[in-house]
């Protein structure tokens, strides 16, 4: 592959990086969005839900108080048949029937609030576990996110040539040569200084007296007669 096509195909690779991180940022976004909206369709259905429990619990009213009615206007239908005033007691009788059939009609309305009572319920509590649920992986995702951003951050900052941290590893082993060499200068100047101390004193003993220096011609020359006489 030529130097050319291989920038090409790293441009594109880079390309197609950043898309993916527009597409992952906006999904985020579009996801929380979606969130907001699913959270104001649950609170209208919880709205709509005590609406049908408001009327549910109306209906039930309704249909204890005609029972109620019914059991009243019986007694008195009763009554009216034991005094044998049957003109009474058939008006009461029809009065009765009206009520029969109003409370059938509320019964099944109270019957049909009660099923949308208990559908509804059921869906709210759906709705509320897979959200809940929803916005705690979303929740985990962005926590994710923010961690690895910090660890790519730190990594970014901890590795490499020309990272701060390389650099600063880089001058410690030049403080640690430059002060091996300053310790090695210090050692031979400290033994060059001994050395020289020596000299000086050998100098002055033989100065002295205290030390003899080198042998003379005569010295050597007496040595030799007294070797020969022997």
């Amino acid at each position: 592959m030529s130097i050319w096509a291989k920038v090409v195909t790293a441009v594109r690779g880079g390309v197609n990086e950043a898309g993916e991180a527009i597409v992952d940022h906006q999904s985020l976004r579009i996801l929380d969005q979606e969130i907001r909206d699913a959270d104001d369709n649950l609170s209208k259905s919880k709205v709509a839900l005590t609406g049908i429990i408001a009327k549910r619990k109306l209906a039930d009213k309704k249909v204890d108080s005609l029972k109620a009615s019914l059991e009243e206007y019986e007694g008195y239908a009763i009554q009216a048949l034991d005094k044998g005033d049957e003109t009474l007691a058939t008006e009461i009788a029809e009065k009765l029937a009206g009520l029969e059939t109003e409370l059938m009609g509320e019964e099944g309305m109270a019957k049909a609030f009660a099923t949308s009572e208990g559908q509804l319920r059921k869906a709210v509590a759906q709705t509320e576990g897979n959200l809940k649920r929803l916005k705690q992986q979303v929740d985990t995702v962005k926590a994710t996110e923010q961690v690895q951003k910090a660890q790519a951050a730190v990594a970014a900052r901890h590795s490499g040539a020309g990272s701060s941290m390389r650099s600063a590893v880089d001058s410690l082993e030049r403080l640690k040569t430059k002060q091996a060499e300053r310790a090695a200068q210090f050692e031979a100047a400290s033994e060059l200084a001994d050395s020289t101390e020596e000299v000086s004193l050998d100098a002055k003993l033989k100065a002295a007296g205290i030390v003899g220096g080198g042998a003379s011609g005569n010295d050597v020359l007496a040595r030799l007669k007294a070797k020969r006489n022997k």
